[in-house]
């Protein structure tokens, strides 16, 4: 039987539509063929960025932080180069075995370490940071794809605890967390360079190809600290909190001419060289955060107040009773004398007598030589998270809260506001 001779079976497709057909085909070859004649021959660059993307990698280049030093020279705070280890998850190929000596080598139990290792992530993450001279070559030994160490500084404290509330610590991020370390981040950290490098398949650096931006040591930063004044200051502290069972403290000296800090220690104290379990309370900087009623140390800035202003004269005698009323407030003597001099008040923290030479003050005149001393101001140390106590207006102040402002309460200072504060008497009430 002749097929074609059938009407059911002849196909019947108009010309116009098979040049149509054949016309689309030709064409997209036509194109396919052009742009690949364009990306091999003329236009290289742009598959040949696309095989760099691939093996040729940027590798940062951390910066050597800046050193810290006392007054004489003394290290307080230096970096040191340690390995770390860190993972690329698409190149990762680690065996069972491999996984169970590579956690009985990091120290790590064999779930903490699949748990960091089967993490989602498209980049590289941390394994461990850092990592001891020893597990650096025993990893490097092992050849696991995947897996490379990296060069990093950690920061490392000579003095320890001792300037700890001063120095402060970084982070494993080498980033400063607290005190000078982190008032002073940009000064201390410098500025991070970079290489690229040819990697192969397993992510192995096959060659070092050029430099493109070098790394810039951070700057070294002096202080005015002396680490023996320190030492006794931090020694000294330990042994009264021991001895009173208190359950902190603090102490600052400064150099009653410049101001200058030449120690400062806090009791619960920490140790930075110690990263581990780190708790808030021991790191916190005390004589710049807490804040106090400063009580009778503020009586001297009474008696400045009304010599000041010729009210009185250090030898004027006043009359002391036992008692004396400032509106509802009842003012005591714990020790009463019946007549004391100024120069006397302020010997045997006379209660009556500071609140009789205030109340001569109006508020403004008060307030201003609590103001003039540094009250309610910050002090200006630069040390992270100072404060500035507290000194209301004296437009608010009402007669009983001169009258116990006098004597210390109603405002609030910090340790190292008092010490500067006091640097006035030291110096002629400058």
């Amino acid at each position: 039987m002749n097929y074609h001779s059938r009407k059911l079976l002849k196909l019947n497709l108009a010309p116009w539509r098979m040049a149509t057909v054949g016309g689309l085909l030709l064409g997209g070859m036509v194109l396919v063929a052009g742009r690949a004649f364009y990306l091999q021959g003329l236009n290289t660059d742009y598959l040949q960025g696309k095989g760099d993307a691939v093996s040729n990698r940027n590798l940062t280049l951390p910066a050597h932080r800046g050193q810290v030093s006392d007054r004489h020279g003394q290290l307080l705070a230096i970096s040191t180069p340690v390995e770390s280890l860190w993972a690329r998850p698409v190149e990762l190929k680690l065996a069972t075995g491999q996984r169970t000596e590579l956690a009985k080598l990091l120290g790590m139990a064999p779930q903490e370490l699949t748990k960091k290792l089967t993490r989602r992530t498209r980049g590289e993450f941390s394994i461990k940071r850092p990592v001891t001279p020893e597990q650096a070559v025993r990893i490097a030994a092992m050849g696991v794809p995947g897996l490379h160490l990296r060069r990093e500084f950690r920061r490392y404290y000579p003095a320890g605890e001792v300037a700890a509330h001063v120095v402060g610590f970084t982070n494993v991020d080498d980033k400063g967390q607290e005190g000078v370390e982190r008032a002073y981040q940009d000064w201390l950290a410098g500025r991070e360079g970079e290489r690229q490098i040819l990697r192969d398949r397993r992510g192995n650096t096959i060659r070092d190809l050029a430099p493109i931006k070098t790394a810039q040591m951070g700057g070294n930063l002096a202080l005015a600290l002396d680490l023996k004044i320190q030492y006794l200051a931090h020694r000294e502290l330990a042994a009264a909190i021991a001895k009173h069972k208190a359950k902190g403290g603090s102490v600052v000296v400064l150099d009653a001419k410049t101001g200058e800090i030449l120690a400062l220690a806090n009791q619960p104290i920490f140790n930075p060289n110690n990263r581990r379990n780190y708790q808030p309370g021991p790191m916190r900087n005390r004589a710049v955060i807490d804040t106090f009623e400063p009580g009778s140390t503020i009586k001297p800035f009474v008696a400045a107040a009304v010599l000041e202003r010729g009210l009185f004269h250090p030898d004027s005698v006043i009359d002391t009773p036992e008692t004396w009323r400032v509106g509802s407030k009842l003012v005591r003597d714990e020790h009463p004398h019946p007549r004391m001099t100024v120069t006397e008040i302020i010997q045997k923290s006379s209660n009556v007598g500071a609140v009789k030479m205030a109340m001569t003050l109006t508020p403004r005149q008060y307030w201003e030589v609590l103001h003039r001393a540094g009250f309610g101001e910050l002090p200006g140390s630069g040390f992270p998270g100072e404060t500035s106590g507290r000194l209301r207006d004296a437009g608010s102040w009402k007669p009983v809260e001169q009258a116990t402002m006098a004597y210390g309460y109603g405002l609030s200072v910090s340790l190292l506001q008092l010490a500067r504060a006091y640097m006035a008497f030291a110096n002629d009430g400058e």
